[in-house]
C-alpha cells in the first residue's frame, strides 16, 4: 500500500477509535431490547422491588447482555491489540467472583477477551475480503468453579470494509472492431471492472469509467463502460488501428479512490469507400503479329485503397475494339487486367489499335449510388514478324490423264511472303508423301510435272505435300496439300466376270436359255459400260445357237439335241466347245464381244 494511503488509513483509524471509546460506555449502560439470543437464569434485586412511582416500566433482557453485533475495521495494524467492544452482564455487580468466557470462530487466536472486564480485542490484522464476519459465543461462569452462571449467548463480529482494493479488469486487454466512417455515438465495445470491496457499504466499490488515452476518437460511458465513436469520418485508409486506455476508479470517482486501467485495441473495418484507380492514364504495348491467340499481350492495374473483396475489380474494353480482336480478363491473384488476343493480328493489315479500358469494383456499398469505376487508354502497336510464306490455297486439286507422257505439266501451286519486305519463295515436294517420286516441282514457279507414267487402275489418287520456303530465311516454311486425280482412258479390254460351263439336255427346246454371261472392264465408268456380244465368225453360220443382247446378255439355243459348252474367258474372244450336236459330232464354237 502506498505511504500516503497508509497515513490516511492511520488517521481514519484514530478517529474511529476515538469515537468508539467515547460511545462504548454509554452504549454498554443501555440494554438493547429484543436482540438477546439467550435468557438470564436469575433475576436482580431491582426486579424484586418493582418500578418506582412515576417511572415507566422498562423491558430489560433477562440475561443482561447489551450487544447484538460488533464491528472491527479491516487492515488496521498497530502496536497494541485493537479493542473491538466490551461484554457486560447484570451479574457483574458488587464483588461477585465471575469471569467472561469466549468461544467460537477465532476465539483465543484472532479474538481475546479480558476475563474480568469483558473487553474483546482483535489480536491480528483482519481482511474483510478474506472473511467478512465471525460468529462467537459469550458466557459468564463462576471464576472459582467454572460453573456457568448463564446460558451461552451468540453474537457476531463484522469486519468493517475500508477501500483497500483497486478495480480490476479481469477480461482485458480487449480487442474490438467497428466499420470505418461510423457515425458519432456508434458503440464499439464494453469494458467491465470489478472491485473486491464491499458493494453495500459506502462507495468503496462504486466505479466510474473514464478514458485516459484515445481521445478525441473515442469516448466511454462513465457508469456502463461502453466505448463509443466520438469523431466523425474516421477513415481506415488514413489510420486502421487505435489504442484506447480506460480507467475505472472507485469511491464514485472522487479524490482518494483507487483505480485500475485496461487497454482496448480498436480496429477500423474496411468498407468500399474508395474507387479503383489506374496507375497510368495511358498504357502502350508492342505486340508481335505472330503472337498466338489467347496469349497475353500486356497487363494493366487499377489500384484500390480498400482491402479484401472491397478492393477487387473487373476489367472490360468499352471502346476501340469493333472487330473483337482483344479481350481483357482479371487475374484473381494480382487483381491485374490481362490483355489477350481473341483473333490473329496482322502487321500488314493494321499496325496499331487504341482501346478504352474500364475497371469496375465487384462490390459496392448501398449508399454509394453504384459501383466505383475508372478508365484508361491502351495503345497496342503491332510489331512486324518474319512470317512464313502463305499459299493461295490450303489444298490444291489437280487432274492428269493416265496416258499423259512424262514431264507433262499437271498444274502449279503459288505462295507469297506476307511480310512487307517480300522475300522470294522456293518450292519443294515432301518426299515422304511421294516415295515413288512420281512427280517433280519447279523450285522457282511451283509447276508440278509428271516424273513417271501413271496407271489409273493402280492408283486413282496421289496426295503429296508441297513446301514453300523463304529464300532469306529457310526456317520460315509453309505447307500445302496437292491432291492429283488420274483421269481414265479406255486402255483395258472387257473380261468375263468368271469361267462359264453350260449344259443342255438332249430334249432342249428351241428358244431355251442355256447360259447368261456378263463381262467387266477395269476402265471407267463403273456403272456406265455397255457390252456388245457376238459369236466368232466361224459360228455365224451355225444354225444351232444364237446370242441375244439384253439385260442379262443371254445365249439362246435353238438346237433340239443335248449340248454342253465350256466358256473360257479371254482378252479378245471366247471359244465355245460343243460336246454334242444334232449330228452328234464334237464341234468348237467361238464368239467375240466388244465394249
Amino acid at each position: 500500500m502506498p505511504k500516503r494511503s497508509e497515513e490516511m488509513l492511520v488517521d481514519l483509524w484514530m478517529s474511529l477509535l476515538l469515537v468508539w471509546i467515547t460511545c462504548v460506555p454509554c452504549v454498554s449502560m443501555t440494554p438493547i431490547v429484543g436482540q438477546s439470543k439467550s435468557t438470564q437464569t436469575g433475576g436482580s434485586a431491582a426486579e424484586a422491588s418493582g418500578p418506582a412511582e412515576g417511572q415507566r416500566l422498562l423491558s430489560r433482557a433477562k440475561r443482561g447482555w447489551v450487544w447484538n453485533q460488533m464491528f472491527v475495521l479491516e487492515e488496521f495494524s498497530g502496536p497494541d491489540p485493537i479493542l473491538v467492544g466490551r461484554l457486560h452482564t447484570d451479574l457483574d455487580v458488587g464483588g461477585k467472583n465471575i469471569k467472561y468466557v469466549l468461544a467460537g470462530e477465532g476465539a483465543g487466536t484472532i479474538f481475546a477477551i479480558n476475563e474480568l472486564t469483558g473487553d474483546i480485542h482483535a489480536m491480528k490484522r483482519l481482511d474483510r475480503e478474506e472473511k467478512a464476519e465471525y460468529t462467537l459465543t459469550a458466557q459468564v461462569v463462576n471464576a472459582d468453579t467454572d460453573e456457568p452462571l448463564e446460558p451461552p449467548s451468540e453474537f457476531i463480529i463484522k469486519v468493517q470494509d475500508i477501500n483497500d482494493n483497486p478495480p480490476q479488469f479481469n477480461e482485458g486487454p480487449y480487442r474490438a472492431a467497428v466499420p470505418e466512417m461510423s457515425a458519432v455515438g456508434t458503440p464499439v465495445t464494453r469494458v467491465t471492472a470489478t472491485d473486491a470491496d464491499d458493494p453495500v457499504y459506502g462507495n468503496s466499490a462504486k466505479l466510474v469509467y473514464s478514458i485516459l488515452e484515445g481521445q478525441p476518437y473515442f469516448s466511454v460511458e462513465p457508469n456502463s463502460g461502453t466505448i463509443k465513436i466520438a469523431l466523425h469520418g474516421m477513415d481506415r485508409e488514413m489510420r486502421e488501428e487505435y489504442l484506447v486506455v480506460i480507467q475505472a476508479k472507485d469511491m464514485g470517482g472522487h479524490m482518494g479512490g483507487l483505480s485500475g486501467t485496461t487497454t482496448v485495441t480498436v480496429t477500423l473495418m474496411d468498407i468500399n469507400d474508395n474507387p479503383p484507380k489506374f496507375s497510368k492514364s495511358l498504357y502502350e504495348f508492342v505486340i508481335p503479329e505472330d503472337l498466338p491467340v489467347g496469349k497475353m499481350g500486356g497487363k494493366v492495374k487499377a489500384n484500390d485503397r480498400d482491402i479484401g473483396e472491397n478492393s477487387k475489380s473487373t476489367y472490360s474494353i468499352i471502346e476501340g475494339d469493333d472487330q473483337g480482336m482483344f479481350e481483357i480478363v482479371t487475374d484473381g491473384q494480382t487483381q491485374e487486367g490481362i490483355l489477350r488476343l481473341k483473333k490473329p493480328i496482322d502487321y500488314e493489315s493494321k499496325r496499331s489499335y487504341t482501346l478504352r479500358v474500364e475497371a469496375t469494383n465487384v462490390r459496392s456499398e448501398p449508399s454509394s449510388g453504384g459501383p466505383f469505376k475508372d478508365t484508361a487508354t491502351v495503345k497496342v502497336v503491332v510489331e512486324d514478324s518474319d512470317e512464313p510464306p502463305v499459299f493461295l490455297k490450303p489444298v490444291y486439286v489437280l487432274e492428269v490423264n493416265e496416258n499423259a507422257p512424262v514431264n507433262t505439266v499437271i498444274g502449279a501451286v503459288t505462295a507469297r511472303d506476307p511480310d512487307s519486305t517480300g522475300s522470294l519463295v522456293r518450292y519443294f515436294i515432301d518426299r515422304h508423301t511421294d516415295l515413288e517420286r512420281q512427280f517433280n516441282i519447279n523450285v522457282d514457279d511451283g509447276k508440278i510435272t509428271l516424273a513417271k507414267p501413271l496407271d489409273r487402275e493402280t492408283d486413282m489418287w496421289h496426295n503429296i505435300t508441297v513446301t514453300a520456303t523463304e529464300v532469306r530465311n529457310h526456317s520460315q516454311i509453309s505447307r500445302a496439300i496437292v491432291a492429283i486425280r488420274v483421269m481414265d482412258i479406255n486402255d483395258n479390254a472387257p473380261e468375263f466376270a468368271t469361267e462359264y460351263e453350260a449344259f443342255l439336255c438332249e430334249n432342249g427346246k428351241p428358244g431355251q436359255v442355256i447360259q447368261t454371261v456378263s463381262a467387266v472392264d477395269k476402265d471407267d465408268p463403273i456403272q456406265g459400260h455397255y457390252f456388245d456380244y457376238r459369236l466368232v465368225p466361224e459360228m455365224l453360220n451355225n444354225p444351232n445357237f444364237t446370242i441375244k443382247n439384253n439385260q442379262g446378255d443371254q445365249i439362246l439355243s435353238i438346237c433340239p439335241m443335248p449340248l454342253q459348252f465350256h466358256l473360257q474367258p479371254a482378252r479378245v474372244s471366247q471359244t465355245l466347245q460343243r460336246k454334242g450336236s444334232c449330228s452328234r459330232e464334237p464341234r468348237w464354237l467361238s464368239f467375240v464381244y466388244d465394249d
